[in-house]
């Protein structure tokens, strides 16, 4: 007894000074714990984060107004031009995220993407100061050349590359920084998302304050060159920071492991379900096991037949993958079909975020901007207030909600995840309908006093808008994170990411096809809702019709959210797993 109590108090001391959850070093050894990982690796990977949003928003939040004042499209056409880049470059981290779990590793994905992003702003930067490149002689012209529309696009299309490596992959390695099976790192992965988001909300308000204020009253090549010159600097950081990461194997193809379970549960489709738990195969865990092995669920009972042990004289370690999977796979594949209606259903708050970036930032630009002394706003600078509503959200929610939640709830997150999300989607409704009433009080200025027109209106009108679809996003939007992150299997949690990030993406989308019906379907009906500009445009009736599209959403929404179940990890083996809702942080349940 005394010898194994010994041998039990060596093992936890053991598991104190090293990391066991599948992650190595940068010299390919189990990681020690006090000097890999948690925040000391967090702060050199969120470091290049900062950088990243800064470039994305100092570009996406002044895109519609270079493409209406540089290269001269009417508003319509500028909006969907917004929306595509917005679509592709938040879809791309989808090929990203896939080859950083399966082939190159996330490391190695951050660090190409990195460049092909630099590559991408050198290119901008060029676009503007070399002679054959530039718009036109002037910086401003009716007509630009030809070339730079086309050198302008492939630059921000280099960028829409690099993010969709960039995005998936260091969100998920900064997370992997954290073991889910450590109680203190298992905390601070819950605060991490949070820590992410400031990080990135504060990369975002230096990008629409003071690299917008540089493109409108220095340059729009002076703005290039201050973010390319950021971007490599904080390359040159993440590179130094590389001793301090914990690092994941690449897996291999996720397709294919799902691909085996759906075969072997249709070859075996006409056999009973088994009541008895150790009819169905689980490999033993092992230190080639990447992952942690799951709980077997009662949900899409079919593909359990996928990993039922048949008596045909073969031990289950000889049989082919594409007749016999493990109750692990099965599950897995359970995860990704699970996620299908909550990916679906959130897509209506993508839309409402996709408003922020293209109607509120033109809304922004026909009004009173000037301050104290005369100083002028550039209106792409007031989506500053989202993220500052953001920064606010979640640094209430991760220091005076989560806590008094915990104690209240017993959960240790406080309240599940997709609740969070939930509570965010009511904020895009608020917003919505508060960017209805503002814009049609703005219009009602424009009838009052055609020449003035809304300039009578101080552009914080659209603070609350701001504001409010910001207290959204640090529900939603990290809500999305963590839930994308955490209930993927292990070996695609840069996938799980892309997946969040595709909710954006898709949503733009989305956002450009309903412009496009409710175009032709209003004109039709005698005057369109998007006029060549927005005092002949009826913003306030789009925002009215997303409102009510939101809200009808969010009862779907909560009825997928009140049946799904969480991820299960198993703790000691199959037979002690236990159906239940899981737990949403991906942690493990309790047995």
């Amino acid at each position: 007894m005394k010898k194994r109590m010994e041998a039990e108090s060596a093992a936890k001391i053991d598991e104190q000074r090293w990391v066991y959850d599948s992650s190595m070093d940068h010299k390919g050894r189990a990681p020690l714990r006090a000097s890999t990982g948690s925040w000391k690796a967090a702060f050199f990977i969120i470091a290049i984060e900062f950088s990243e949003r800064l470039s994305y928003f100092g570009i996406a939040t002044s895109l519609i107004i270079y493409l209406t004042k540089v290269i001269h499209q009417d508003l319509k056409t500028a909006a969907k031009s917004v929306n595509y880049w917005s679509g592709v470059t938040t879809l791309m981290p989808l090929l990203g995220g896939f080859l950083a779990d399966a082939y190159l590793g996330r490391f190695s994905t951050v660090l190409a993407s990195t460049i092909v992003y630099l590559m991408g702003l050198v290119l901008l930067t060029m676009s503007w100061y070399m002679p054959g490149l530039r718009a036109c002689d002037a910086n401003m012209c009716l007509e630009p050349r030809k070339i730079h529309e086309v050198v302008f696009f492939l630059a921000v299309y280099l960028i829409s590359v690099g993010t969709g490596g960039h995005k998936p992959s260091l969100e998920s390695f900064g997370a992997d920084q954290f073991d889910d099976d450590h109680q203190q790192e298992r905390k601070q992965k819950m605060s991490f998302f949070n820590w992410w988001n400031c990080g990135l909300c504060s990369g975002l308000v230096l990008g629409v304050t003071v690299i917008v204020y540089v493109q409108e009253h220095v340059n729009w090549g002076a703005a290039d060159i201050i973010l390319t010159a950021v971007m490599a600097v904080s390359l040159l950081i993440f590179i130094i920071g590389r001793p301090f990461y914990r690092y994941r194997v690449p897996a291999g193809s996720p397709l294919k492991p799902m691909l085996q379970v759906l075969v072997a549960a249709l070859s075996k489709r006409k056999l009973p379900h088994p009541s008895n738990p150790s009819q169905f195969y689980e490999a033993p865990k092992s230190p080639n096991t990447h992952g942690r092995l799951l709980c077997q669920t009662r949900s899409l009972k079919f593909l359990d037949k996928a990993a039922i042990l048949e008596n045909n004289g073969n031990t289950a370690e000889k049989q082919s993958p594409w007749r016999l999977a493990t109750v692990t796979k099965v599950e897995e594949m359970k995860l990704i079909l699970n996620m299908i209606p909550i990916w679906v259903f959130t897509l209506p708050f993508g839309i409402c975020v996709a408003q922020t970036s293209t109607f509120f930032i033109k809304q922004g630009a026909t009004m009173n901007r000037k301050i104290a002394n005369g100083f002028e706003i550039p209106s792409a600078s007031v989506y500053a207030l989202a993220a500052i509503g953001m920064i606010i959200s979640v640094t209430i929610y991760d220091k005076i909600l989560v806590p008094v939640l915990r104690r209240t709830t017993g959960n240790e997150r406080g309240i599940n995840i997709l609740q969070r999300i939930g509570f965010g989607m009511i904020f895009s409704i608020a917003t919505m309908i508060v960017a209805a009433l503002v814009e049609k009080k703005r219009l009602y200025h424009v009838v009052k006093d055609p020449l003035k027109g809304s300039l009578s209106m101080s552009v914080f009108w659209l603070a609350p808008q701001y504001l409010i679809i910001g207290f959204g996003d640090g529900f939603s939007l990290v809500g999305l994170q963590e839930y994308f992150y955490g209930q993927v299997p292990d070996s695609m949690r840069s996938l799980g990411i892309a997946f969040y990030l595709s909710v954006i993406g898709t949503a733009n989308f989305i956002s450009s096809l309903l412009i496009t019906i409710v175009d032709h379907a209003t004109e039709k009906r005698g005057k369109s809702w998007f006029g060549k500009d927005l005092n002949s445009s009826r913003l306030d009736k789009f925002y009215w019709l997303l409102a009510a599209i939101t809200t009808v959403n969010l009862f779907i929404f909560v009825f997928f959210a009140s049946k799904y179940s969480y991820k299960n990890v198993q703790k000691v083996v199959v037979a002690d797993c236990y159906e239940g809702k899981g737990d949403e942080s991906g942690a493990g349940s309790a047995v």
